[in-house]
């Protein structure tokens, strides 16, 4: 590739906080190298577009961020577009053939490479690797988080496969970093201002399975990473991401239970609950299994929070097994919950399978799913009002100045509600106690009251 006099940068990064850390990665290599970083992609004459292919808008959404990037090469400064990704790593073949606007496609394998590719000449366009690359606390990142949090990624690839799922095709099997390596990047973070870490990893239950097994005297499970990073001084809330329930012990549970740094959220996609169905999705649990760890976390953990994810119109659902899964969500009365419509993924074994569900049928299901979990939400958000609750202030409202924003140690960033502060005052990252005084559907509206006595 040609040697470029303008390093200025506009990063675009979409889907999970994975792929963030994986953008954050790339960052941290460009940076050091006299790249500079502009939110005006107008300027940037260096455009990167980290894609995702998890379901087919994720997928269109991709599409579309290239050619609208592709589109300044001739109104802005634009000199090099390079695309990165799952998408990337996915159709790979497809892409490059269809896109010629893209100066560099690099895969899931060759990210952290990244400087290497720009600056070295070269007439080759695609850079695919095995994804076999696993962060140490040493690669270089740039948290592009708020400065009190950031997300910790544990491992890469996974161990499950879900008939639905194509992630372990994209991202290749599980990869455990090891305990010493989390732990000193999250010293590393907090001493970087940290005080908040989103754990993050496909299969949060499975890591350090791939060490244990190359290695009899290796302790790496989630227990022993919990603890060791809850003993790290300074990090004040140690969310967990990303759950599956098969590996979520009474140990564990106890732990959590007994930190007041582990926070009890639980973020546990379980897709469904009929038999047939879980079978079909290779999911490796029953329905009263998953009803029995439920139990199990209400029990240990009182106050838990727990959200949950469901797939509709997976091939041979029937109308009864949605009317299963509609009882099972109004009996659970979740926290919150997400919902998608299947679609199918080339690569996996539920693409084999014969789509008996119409898009109209999945959409209704969608729908009633969703409607019905709005009244759990409206009755758990209302039973808040009256509480003293503590905040971290993320700053202004997204919808006016005139509201400071904050979340509960039980509201992950991005991805739930907040609480919308009308009445106080207080800075970006600090902590306060808030009295709800009236709820929405998603969010909770209160005012800056006294530290609680006690």
């Amino acid at each position: 590739m040609e040697e470029q006099n303008q390093k200025n940068l506009h990063l675009i990064s979409l889907g999970c906080p994975k792929n963030k850390v994986d953008a954050e990665m790339m960052l941290g290599q460009m940076l050091k190298r006299g790249y500079k970083l502009t939110d005006n992609a107008e300027e940037a004459d260096t455009i990167v577009v980290n894609t995702c292919s998890f379901i087919d808008e994720a997928q269109q959404e991709s599409v579309q961020k290239i050619l609208d990037a592709a589109e300044l090469k001739e109104t802005g400064e634009l000199k090099k577009l390079v695309v990165s990704g799952c998408l990337v790593q996915r159709y790979k073949s497809d892409l490059i053939a269809e896109l010629p606007e893209v100066d560099a496609f690099i895969g899931s394998g060759e990210f952290q490479n990244i400087h290497k590719i720009l600056e070295e000449p070269s007439d080759k366009k695609d850079f695919f690797h095995l994804p076999t690359f696993l962060q140490q606390e040493d690669t270089p990142r740039v948290n592009s988080e708020p400065f009190y949090r950031a997300y910790l990624k544990i491992a890469e690839g996974c161990l499950k496969r879900c008939s639905f799922c194509a992630i372990p095709k994209i991202r290749g099997n599980l990869q455990s970093r090891t305990i010493a390596s989390v732990v000193n990047e999250a010293k590393l973070l907090v001493a970087g201002g940290v005080k908040e870490v989103n754990i993050i990893s496909h299969d949060f239950t499975d890591y350090g399975w791939d060490l244990r097994r190359k290695n009899k005297e290796a302790t790496e499970s989630p227990y022993e990473l919990l603890k060791a990073l809850s003993d790290v001084d300074g990090l004040e809330w140690i969310r967990v991401l990303y759950l599956y329930p098969d590996g979520l012990d009474e140990e564990i549970l106890d732990l959590i239970a007994s930190r007041d740094n582990l926070v009890p959220y639980f973020d546990m996609p379980l897709q469904h609950i009929n038999d047939d169905m879980l079978r079909v999705m290779n999911r490796q649990m029953t329905g009263d299994e998953i009803k029995a760890v439920l139990a199990n976390i209400r029990k240990k953990v009182p106050d838990a929070v727990i959200r949950t994810q469901f797939i509709v119109g997976f091939p041979g659902e029937t109308d009864a097994m949605f009317e299963e899964l509609l009882d099972f969500i109004e009996e659970q009365q979740f926290d919150r919950v997400g919902c998608f419509t299947y679609s199918p993924q080339k690569g996996t074994s539920g693409f084999k399978l014969e789509q008996t569900v119409s898009e109209d049928t999945k959409q209704d299901r969608f729908d009633q799913l969703m409607r019905l979990q709005m009244e759990i939400s409206r009755e758990k958000h209302q039973a808040y009002v009256g509480k003293v609750v503590q905040v971290v202030v993320d700053g202004p409202s997204e919808e006016t100045e005139l509201l400071l924003q904050g979340r509960m140690a039980t509201q992950a960033p991005e991805i739930d509600g907040v609480v919308l502060i009308n009445d106080g005052v207080a800075d970006v990252g600090q902590k306060v106690w808030v009295e709800i005084t009236d709820s929405h559907d998603y969010d909770l509206i209160g005012h800056i009251v006294p530290t609680p006595e006690g």
